[in-house]
């Protein structure tokens, strides 16, 4: 069975056979009896599936669970007869759960096994007391008497690493998303960890972006992964996409609270089967410290409390403007971000810019608006 210091990884290309697999050889139903006993009916056990549908992309670019995945988890929990599964989520500030749940499959996915699906966006919420922090989380996620997140590895414009950890704020109304990057993002997800820790961590590592949380630039691996220690996982995580733990805050701050540990001296990985490059043609030790594209732009950028969607949006335009020349020639910075909300300014990025003197308003606005109104500005103040 598996234990708290332990990754298991296996790799291939039939998604829903490896996930069987994995959920098997590490023992899933042993941990689900350890927390709810031995003797309990498992049908009268309530269970909790969140995946990441962030937004309506395929997960084969890189930003969203995929639905193999959860078949996977659906038919190993269904054929042990537990029969209350509920998957819940919420996409970011920006997209509806609604299209995400349409277009990633997972319409079909619920229709074919039976399995409900929650819209976080529209659940009510009540608050908790998240070490010392006072934070709202949706009424859902206390009907669970076990906890399966299912987060995508990839990378993330503002935090840098999104995986376990950050996977948890899709069970926050709308609201406190917006309040979350007014706190500047690592803090709240650190306390959110002490009171929404998932049971079992099963990690889509098959093509996640790593730069983007949206994807759109996926790095193919095959890889699907099983933790318990959500602290441990992200530390991993930063090894892989070339960070450390210390380069994104909240899993410092969630290793203080209690969560887990980021000691990656401690961990251990157990390799179940199959290999990177078998399936990918690239080696295990392939991973080292890369080039960031988000990195590369951010110079340009006022951020101040952004929320994810508008400042990715944002992040891909800036790239495309430095491709063509064009950013360097920016006369003064970009402001973008709750923080600028009442102030006034030259240049700005969404509504919360409204008062700038130049404002391309949206809520987020799409990518190609910014890249164009900002082209369209450069060159007429750079003339």
């Amino acid at each position: 069975m598996i234990q708290s210091n332990q990754i298991w990884k296996i790799y291939g290309t039939a998604f829903r056979e490896m996930t069987l697999k994995l959920l098997k050889e590490t023992d899933l139903e042993a941990l689900i009896r350890g927390k709810t006993g031995a003797g309990t009916d498992p049908g009268s056990i309530r269970i909790g599936i969140k995946p990441n549908l962030v937004c309506p992309t395929p997960s084969s670019f890189g930003a969203t669970t995929h639905t193999e995945i959860l078949e996977g988890i659906i038919e190993y929990l269904q054929g042990r007869g537990y029969s209350d599964i509920v998957i819940a989520e919420g996409s970011w500030v920006g997209d509806r759960t609604s299209e995400a749940y349409e277009y990633c499959g997972y319409r079909s996915l619920c229709e074919k096994y039976g399995v409900p699906f929650v819209d976080a966006q529209k659940e009510k919420s009540h608050e908790v007391d998240a070490a010392g922090m006072k934070l709202n989380i949706t009424d859902i996620a206390d009907t669970f008497d076990f906890l399966i997140n299912v987060p995508v590895l990839k990378g993330h414009c503002q935090t840098r690493v999104t995986c376990a950890l950050k996977n948890m704020k899709g069970l926050l109304p709308n609201t406190e998303k917006r309040r979350f990057h007014q706190m500047g993002l690592h803090k709240p997800i650190a306390h959110l960890s002490t009171v929404l820790k998932p049971d079992f961590i099963v990690v889509d590592h098959i093509c996640g972006d790593y730069d983007f949380e949206e994807g759109g630039n996926p790095v193919v691996r095959n890889c699907i992964m099983a933790a318990l220690d959500p602290v441990l996982t992200d530390s991993y995580a930063c090894r892989i996409i070339g960070y450390t733990a210390d380069d994104v805050p909240y899993i410092r701050l969630a290793e203080q609270l209690g969560t887990g540990t980021a000691d990656l001296d401690a961990l251990e990985i157990v390799h179940l089967g199959g290999s990177r490059e078998e399936s990918t043609g690239v080696y295990e030790d392939d991973e080292r410290p890369r080039e960031h594209k988000v990195l590369s732009v951010k110079y340009a950028v006022d951020e101040a409390d952004s929320c994810s969607a508008c400042y990715a949006n944002l992040v891909p335009a800036l790239m495309q403007l430095e491709e063509e020349g064009l950013l360097e020639k920016l006369p003064e910075k970009i402001a973008i971000g709750q923080g600028h909300q009442g102030r006034r300014g030259t240049l700005g990025i969404g509504r919360c810019t409204k008062d700038y003197d130049f404002c391309v308003m949206g809520c987020p606005p799409d990518t190609e608006k910014i890249y164009g109104e900002l082209k369209k500005y450069i060159e007429e103040h750079s003339a």
